[in-house]
């Protein structure tokens, strides 16, 4: 399988890879207890099946964790620190809510295992510099031709390329013409 085959999508096709990193609230060192730090590796794996992203990698220290996450194109790492800290949360308070009482002794409503930030950076396939080169070469290339033929789903409408970035796509010229239509 290439990249592109292993990344399609129902509607789509691409990757999205990011490090993220948040702390334990407080910076307690609640992961040098070693049960903990494998629950919440467990926690982390049960979250990417249940939420449909791949974890990559991760790494536990005692007061923050790293993961290397693969997401679906639509899904924001925002949304996805959401959804992995509160699942870690609720599944480590379940399961091993003696050992965490020592550092979070809240009431259950109000109690968090997790500090609100985070940190979140894009890891790609390709540098900074060759997708710069990629996108300074896309006004030649698609000045290259203005009239492409539609795919053949689309038979008898043209899609129109300018170099100005400027796309009709084919449900524009369809809707345009019938618009167009009506004022005849």
């Amino acid at each position: 399988m290439t990249l592109y085959q292993d990344n399609a999508y129902k509607h789509g096709i691409g990757w999205s890879i990011w490090h993220l990193q948040w702390v334990t609230k407080y910076r307690h060192s609640v992961f040098k207890d070693a049960e903990l730090k494998k629950l919440c590796g467990i926690a982390f794996k049960e979250s990417a099946v249940n939420y449909r992203f791949r974890l990559e990698e991760y790494e536990i220290q005692p007061d923050h964790v790293h993961l290397l996450v693969h997401l679906r194109p639509s899904m924001s790492p925002a949304e996805v620190v959401r959804l992995i800290k509160g699942y870690s949360s609720r599944l480590l308070f379940l399961a091993a809510e003696d050992k965490l009482r020592k550092f979070y002794w809240n009431r259950e409503t109000e109690r968090s295992l997790w500090g609100d930030g985070k940190f979140a950076a894009s890891v790609g396939h390709i540098t900074l510099e060759q997708a710069k080169k990629y996108l300074e070469k896309q006004e030649t290339h698609h000045a290259k031709s203005l009239y492409r033929e539609s795919p053949p789903f689309m038979v008898g409408v043209i899609q129109l390329f300018c170099p100005f970035f400027l796309c009709l796509t084919a449900r524009h010229i369809i809707s345009s013409v019938i618009i167009m239509g009506n004022y005849l």
